[in-house]
């Protein structure tokens, strides 16, 4: 490893970047999220191909999840040994994710709560009633709303879990809505 430079500012760590193309590139996180948050979405111009590790004392799991979202790939606390710092900048120059594990698990359990699917009681309905194979106009009749509403329900469900259509919402119902794989959406729920 070499030292090609340093910056004292985020604007001059990306001229510096611009010019040099590190394979790596540390940010301290003590100017502030929002000069690293945009010196991340920067460098993306600057060096596309550097690999950039924050440097931090504390970071919320929201924040380490928009740092890897704009391109961070590491982070790292400053209260870590030199040889885990080593072991972060290695990693991260072979192409890998770097992570500290107690930022990790928050991470893991931020991303695991964002990727639940938060279904409204109406869209669970719903949902129940395409499981059982019933038509727009049958669950618009069962639910006393119009065929129109269910269309603009079945839309905000697909948009919400990712399901492409109908066959596949009836049978990815019963995970989305929690139940056991055993079981069944009965006609009586």
């Amino acid at each position: 490893m070499q030292l090609i430079g340093a910056a004292s500012t985020p604007r001059d760590a990306i001229a510096k970047v611009s010019e040099l193309q590190p394979d790596i590139v540390m940010i301290d996180q003590s100017s502030g999220l929002r000069p690293v948050f945009s010196f991340l979405t920067e460098m993306k111009i600057a060096s596309p191909s550097s690999r950039t590790v924050l440097w931090v004392l504390e970071l919320a799991e929201i924040e380490c999840f928009r740092a890897l979202q704009l391109g961070a790939r590491g982070i790292l606390r400053r209260t870590l040994p030199i040889v885990t710092l080593l072991d972060c900048l290695r990693s991260v120059g072979a192409g890998n994710l770097w992570l500290e594990n107690s930022i990790s698990d928050q991470v893991v359990g931020f991303l695991n709560r964002k990727n639940t699917t938060r279904l409204t009681p109406r869209e669970r309905e719903i949902v129940r009633a395409v499981c059982r194979g019933m038509k727009n106009k049958e669950v618009a009749d069962l639910l006393q709303i119009t065929a129109g509403t269910v269309k603009v329900h079945l839309m905000h469900i697909f948009e919400k879990t990712g399901v492409k259509d109908r066959f596949e919402l009836a049978a990815q119902g019963p995970k989305l809505l929690g139940l056991d794989q055993d079981e069944r959406i009965s006609a009586s729920s």
